[in-house]
């Protein structure tokens, strides 16, 4: 019997490529939604924001995977680049809902990114799919992008990827392994608030078990153990084998990165737990923070 495909938007970022290579290696048809002329039979174009997605497209689907989402690591956050982040987000995102709320009862399972910067900062607290938004700037648009993917309908199986920050060298360390290797890695903002994290094997595995296991609702898609964000600096520090020294105060990035951004990304206190995951039976290949970074960096290194 032939596999159900899986449709995926955002195909060509860092989750989505490999989110695509997983399925395809079990031999499961991936379908890329792409924004230029299909290339090949495993793409579709489409036009969202301007144009409806043919719920044709949809039907007799797996899953629909959304993971589109301008990079939120630009900066600075201009209002110009505000308004791309809200629209690269509830654009497509309103345009897939639209599509499956037309297929009613029989739609495929819309698997639709979203991130834990909905809880803003708490710091102190335990964060899980229970708890309520934050009001950082981020967490407002991560709000509206999730009440966008549930306009799919009363009908339809949601769920919603609330992704921690990725541990990889094209993710979240991107930045910090510049300034780690020219020795200027060291405590931001004290160093001491939490920061949620994931390893891409992790998140990957985890998309594919919220499909496998047809979850709905919220899901955190974060590392089991928190880590603040002293531990990841001195764990990538230590797999680079460079120092940890160097602080930048709270100030300083908030006048560099400006208040939104140094208060959403780095100074946010947030420990997120991957209670949805845990609860299901997801087994994470990746349990602290060090564990992902060493990973991450040796694979980047080989």
């Amino acid at each position: 019997m032939n596999e159900p495909r899986v449709i995926i938007s955002g195909a060509s970022g860092l989750i989505g490529r490999a989110l695509a290579d997983s399925f395809a290696a079990d031999g499961i048809p991936v379908v890329r939604l792409v924004r230029r002329p299909a290339r090949s039979g495993d793409e579709v174009e489409w036009r969202p924001g301007s144009a409806p997605l043919d719920p044709a497209v949809l039907e007799g689907a797996r899953a629909v995977v959304s993971l589109n989402g301008a990079s939120i690591g630009r900066l600075p956050w201009t209002a110009r680049r505000k308004q791309e982040l809200l629209a690269s987000r509830i654009e497509p995102t309103r345009t897939i809902a639209r599509a499956i709320r037309q297929l009613g009862g029989g739609a495929p399972q819309f698997v639709s990114a979203s991130a834990v910067g909905i809880y803003g900062s708490a710091p102190g607290a335990r964060l899980t799919e229970q708890s309520p938004a934050g009001r950082t700037f981020l967490a407002e648009l991560t709000a509206q992008w999730e009440r966008t993917a549930l306009e799919a309908g009363p009908d339809a199986r949601v769920a919603l990827l609330r992704t921690a920050p990725l541990l990889h060298p094209d993710g979240v360390l991107k930045p910090m392994i510049a300034l780690t290797r020219f020795g200027l890695g060291g405590p931001l903002g004290g160093g001491r608030q939490i920061w949620p994290w994931i390893s891409l094997q992790d998140e990957v595995a985890a998309i594919r078990h919220v499909i496998a296991a047809e979850l709905t609702g919220p899901v955190n898609l974060s590392g089991p153990e928190t880590a603040s964000a002293n531990d990841i600096g001195r764990a990538l520090a230590a797999a680079l084998h460079r120092p940890f020294l160097l602080p930048a105060p709270a100030w300083a990035l908030r006048l560099g990165l400006g208040r939104d951004a140094a208060d959403s990304l780095l100074l946010a206190d947030a420990a997120v737990h991957p209670e949805a995951l845990e609860r299901s039976g997801f087994a994470f290949a990746h349990r602290t923070a060090a564990e992902a970074i060493d990973a991450a960096i040796g694979e980047r290194s080989r």
